[in-house]
């Protein structure tokens, strides 16, 4: 199952890498031994983004059939818990974390170096010659081709029109001919074209002549051969100067760069420094022995008003001053703008070379991370194949991706530190991971639908209905007399608590939250009262009566009160505000029900007694 959802992984990465790059290997006219290449190096270094999702779909296949299979459940009724099972599985999966930490520190090095080298040679290479029909094609350099027709097949080109511009576009030569034929020479340096039956213009404008009396040539020819320079080889360049790149060093030589770049950034931000407090423009602080030699000499130093100076100046010399005022500013502010881009850029190299030391790191233990998300998830949904697995894995590596993404983007701009942009989504998904493992060790019903299905009903005070039908077979009849007297004691019980009890729909928002939590004993008994009569009539005889029975209301006997059994829950909840005022409303909303509910009874109670009555049951 791994080997086959890790190929498949690579495959998709493979898909979404060649779309990044299809420009620039698209009518290159690449070898297929070159193209292998790329795709081999681009394989290599797509290996650790592979393997977590690899991981994580396999561990919710495998484990997810194991629960739909009941295989689960056989395992842990021999006493063999969860853990147990994932145990040998976390072994493999640990080893397949240090397979990807030594691809990344050893392999990917090597295999980036390459990949990138092939990359910008396809970039430097010429585009392979592809002339379209009825357009100008400028793929050679200094010649504008025109084909009105071609022919595959045999390789003719009919209706040919050809500017050349080798001697400038003024001094262009136009040659037109029916049909010729272009061709690469052996050494893949030149194109041959041969032209038939067609004539050629070209300007003779020198110097000396006037723009009034240019000649021109014109040469009619039935067969015309050129030699055009078009380089058409693949030559691999010297990746030398790609080795500075981070994603091209290991640990050792990262770690390395990162101490050495970060003394030359601190030798440049002192040099810095110091211009900037040696420079004339800079404002310096004075000594006290330069204050007080100061207050010295200005008992004899005539003060200087700057204002009556300038305002006394002629406007040329104001103009003067302000020009060079102005001209010194813009020159410190343009100095000091590109000093600051130099240390922006160096910090910013220095922050990558720390990503990707990093990177090393969480790439290995995302492989952990996701098995312990993916099995457990798989034990807990119990779906196999690959409908609901893919589902999961899908959304949860999307979620991983945009965290991880996210964290390392902020870390690049010096947003975070890099330690946490980079450990970001670790550290949200191994705790998420270690829970799911813990509730589907302990068969809990996290992703039960019907506990968030009864949670929503709870919160929104959604209740059943009474569906009681005539049965089949009765063993004994209802005592109806004895249930003529609890009706009205039921009826008198219910007046009371509406009398007593319940009297305000608003409760005192301090005592509900802040106050223990307490039963409603009296609703207890009246609810327990109300069921045992219920129980007593489902019994009859009388399709009537049993309808009428129906309309009894399902009592909460809980929610007009605190919301939670235990204390530190209710006192949390109504500390937090939105969640206090969303249940008080609740229990207002309870306490309303509650009063038309016993109202409903009493109702209730009056018609069935009547029903009995009146049918001499």
């Amino acid at each position: 199952m791994f080997v086959g959802t890790f190929f498949i992984c690579l495959f998709i990465f493979i898909m979404q890498f060649l779309w990044l790059y299809v420009d620039d290997m698209v009518g290159k006219g690449l070898s297929i031994d070159v193209l292998a290449k790329f795709f081999y190096y681009a394989s290599l270094t797509l290996v650790p983004q592979s393997l977590p999702l690899a991981i994580l779909l396999a561990a919710l296949i495998t484990f997810g059939n194991f629960g739909e299979r009941v295989e689960l459940t056989a395992m842990k009724a021999a006493g063999i818990p969860l853990i147990r099972v994932m145990a040998p599985l976390f072994v493999f999966c640990a080893g397949l974390a240090l397979t990807s930490f030594y691809f990344q520190n050893v392999t990917i090095p090597q295999a980036n170096l390459k990949m990138q080298t092939i990359l910008v040679s396809m970039k430097q290479k010429s585009p392979e010659l592809e002339i379209p029909e009825g357009a100008f094609y400028d793929g050679i350099e200094n010649y504008n081709l025109y084909v009105k027709k071609k022919n595959n097949a045999t390789g003719m080109l009919y209706g040919v029109v050809i500017y050349n511009f080798s001697n400038g576009a003024e001094n262009a030569t136009i040659l037109k001919s029916d049909s010729g034929k272009l061709e690469t020479t052996a050494d893949k340096q030149h194109l041959r074209l041969t032209l038939y039956h067609g004539e050629q213009f070209e300007n003779l404008k020198d110097g000396q002549i006037s723009a009034k009396n240019i000649p021109y040539r014109r040469e009619q020819f039935g067969e015309k051969a050129m030699l055009i320079e078009f380089d058409t080889g693949f030559d691999l360049m010297d990746g030398s100067f790609l080795s500075s790149n981070a994603t091209n060093k290991n640990m050792v030589q990262l770690a390395h760069d990162i101490d050495s770049l970060s003394a030359v950034q601190d030798s440049i931000g002192r040099t810095y420094f110091t211009q900037l407090k040696t420079s004339s423009y800079a404002s310096y602080k004075l000594t006290r022995s330069d204050s007080a030699k100061l207050d010295k000499e200005i008992l004899t130093v005539t003060r200087i008003n700057i204002d009556s100076l300038f305002r006394s100046a002629t406007r040329e010399q104001r103009d003067e001053w302000l020009r060079s005022g102005k001209s010194r500013i813009e020159n410190l502010k343009n100095e000091t703008a590109l000093k600051g881009k130099t240390v922006f850029n160096a910090d910013k190299n220095i922050r990558r070379h720390q990503i990707e030391w990093f990177n090393k790191i969480t790439m290995s233990l995302s492989c952990l991370v996701f098995f312990l998300i993916g099995a457990p998830l798989g034990a807990i949904i119990r779906k196999g194949g690959l409908g609901m697995p893919v589902i999961a894995s899908v959304f949860t590596f999307i979620v991983y991706y945009i965290i991880d993404t996210s964290g390392t983007k902020l870390a690049r701009e010096g947003e975070i530190p890099v330690w946490w942009g980079r450990w970001i989504s670790t550290f949200i998904l191994g705790p998420l991971g270690i829970f799911l493992t813990y509730q589907a060790n302990k068969d809990s019903g996290v992703f039960n639908a019907d506990l968030y299905k009864n949670a929503f009903r709870w919160l929104l005070g959604l209740r059943g209905k009474r569906h009681l039908t005539m049965k089949e077979v009765i063993i004994d009849d209802p005592d109806y007399v004895a249930i003529q007297k609890r009706l009205s004691a039921l009826t008198a019980t219910c007046k009371e608590y509406r009398r007593t009890r319940i009297q305000h729909l608003l409760p005192h928002y301090v005592h509900m939250f802040g106050g223990k939590h307490c039963r409603d004993r009296a609703l207890l008994e009246l609810n327990v009262e109300l069921n045992g009569i219920v129980g007593q009539l489902s019994n009859s005889r009388s399709q009537e009566l049993l309808n009428k029975v129906n309309t009894y209301p399902v009592l909460s006997v809980t929610a007009h009160f605190t919301p939670f059994s235990r204390q530190w829950m209710n006192v949390a909840s109504g500390i937090l505000l939105p969640l206090g005022i969303l249940l008080y409303a609740r229990a207002v909303f309870f306490r309303y029900r509650l009063k038309k509910d016993l109202k409903l009874i009493v109702k209730t109670n009056k018609e069935i007694q009547n029903i009995i009555y009146e049918r001499k049951l």
